[in-house]
């Protein structure tokens, strides 16, 4: 993996620097995904010759497929993560979703079309699932909450570049060349996450497979947790820890926010550009507020990060929130453009941002012997927050809500989102919680040479 002749903090360093990376290239094809079916959409309703013949209600169906796939991939993750282990279901996902991609763009039939988008969404769920709780594990601490969002920023980074690509590309390569992009990963990013990509120090412990543990921790520079003792017989592992005494409770709330900041998110994306063409805007005016949300949202997650490894991502996650619940209901003044457009990357922080904060909120509050299973738990009852978000979205237009009332409606959600992340209880002194030997536990906690290298 690396040379054992080096430094442990400079093979640490490396380390992360590979699997940040990796991971996050692995997540901006979730981005691109998504995007690429919405680029095509318009081919599809005008051409039948493509899948057959496509209508408005059954374009919706189809891409909520995907969404589902999502959600069933992530939580089927959560199921066996935990025993598999972080890399080789990682390693699985690029593959998977790859697979799953390229054949999607040889489809011909709506049904075939429509059951591949789901079968692709079960490989990317199970990425979603699993990222936040290899990059936790592997980072340093006092930048895990950092590493998570910049992974998770992969995403919206995709939706951009899937929206450049099919600006640029879609008439000369058509939809299915489109799709076949989107194949890439197993040609490129699966090679080298075989070579490069390490399993979790942490969890090779966690599973009592010490001498592997120590093994990883010379090559990749992780240091060996301070306690070498697995979970104990009578210690539920995986989802049946999250249910478990002095999880039940919190396991429901964080599941609650992440569907809760996922609905906000795929709501704003979804229907933003008709809420502003609504206030008067044209196409490309409106189709501008979209990609100042997702950039607001990249750049608020990673400066939110920051101040997540500091203070904790409980108090970040509940002003970010906030601050999206403001901007949201400041939308509905009668400003100029830049002062919208300002406005609109703020929201982006308090929406989609906070969502991705929300990733690395739930991998620092779990133990490892359960980690894997609570952020497949967030990222799968989050997608159902993100395909009631479209959803709820058209159903609200339809019953005639103007967009002063729909802005009014989202910030309420915002509100509601600080409400549950105050809700989530601490960790009691001597309680079973969370690892008291994880590194990932204490934000303040320090490695003051290895920080300041990194």
């Amino acid at each position: 993996m690396t040379s054992t002749t080096t430094d442990p903090d400079t093979r640490r360093r490396r380390t992360v620097a590979w699997v940040v990376s990796l991971a996050t290239v692995g997540l901006i094809f979730d981005g691109y995904d998504l995007v690429a079916y919405g680029a095509v959409v318009s081919t599809f309703l005008d051409d039948p010759s493509h899948i057959g013949e496509v209508t408005p209600a059954l374009a919706g169906t189809l891409g909520s497929y995907a969404l589902l796939g999502m959600m069933f991939g992530a939580l089927l993750a959560g199921a066996v993560g935990d025993v598999l282990g972080r890399r080789k279901v990682m390693l699985i996902s690029y593959a998977w979703f790859s697979i799953g991609m390229f054949v999607t763009a040889l489809m011909t039939t709506t049904t075939t079309f429509g059951a591949m988008r789901f079968v692709t969404g079960l490989g990317i769920g199970a990425l979603i699932a699993t990222t936040a709780t290899l990059v936790t594990e592997i980072a340093p601490p006092g930048k895990k909450n950092l590493y998570s969002a910049i992974t998770y920023s992969g995403v919206p980074l995709g939706s951009l570049l899937g929206a450049l690509l099919a600006i640029l590309l879609l008439e000369s390569i058509g939809w299915r060349g489109l799709f076949m992009i989107g194949a890439l990963p197993i040609v490129t990013l699966l090679p080298l996450a075989i070579v490069k990509m390490p399993e979790s120090v942490q969890w090779l412990v966690a599973r009592g497979r010490i001498d592997e543990a120590r093994a990883a921790s010379a090559r990749t520079g992780v240091p060996m947790p301070d306690s070498l003792a697995p979970p104990a017989k009578t210690e539920r592992v995986g989802f049946a820890g999250l249910v478990g005494r002095g999880f039940l409770f919190s396991t429901i709330v964080v599941g609650s926010i992440s569907a809760l900041g996922q609905f906000l998110n795929y709501y704003l994306n979804t229907w933003l550009p008709v809420l502003m063409e609504k206030s008067g805007f044209n196409t490309k005016g409106s189709l501008a507020f979209l990609l100042v949300l997702g950039g607001g949202a990249i750049l608020g997650a990673v400066a939110g990060s920051r101040c997540a490894d500091r203070f904790g991502p409980k108090p970040v996650v509940a002003t970010g929130f906030f601050i999206g619940a403001t901007f949201v209901a400041l939308m509905t003044l009668d400003m100029p453009l830049p002062v919208l457009l300002f406005f609109v990357a703020v929201v982006g922080f308090g929406t989609t941002g906070t969502s991705i904060l929300v990733y690395g909120l739930v991998a620092n509050y779990f133990p490892t012997r359960m980690r894997g299973a609570a952020v497949a738990w967030a990222a799968g009852f989050g997608r159902l927050g993100g395909v009631s978000g479209p959803l709820l979205g058209g159903l609200f237009l339809a019953a005639g809500f103007g967009v002063d009332a729909v802005f009014y409606v989202l910030a309420g959600f915002a509100l509601l989102g600080v409400v549950l992340t105050v809700l989530i209880p601490k960790v009691r002194a001597g309680a079973e919680g969370p690892d008291r030997t994880d590194e990932s536990l204490s934000p303040s906690s320090a490695e003051p040479a290895l920080s300041a290298a990194t």
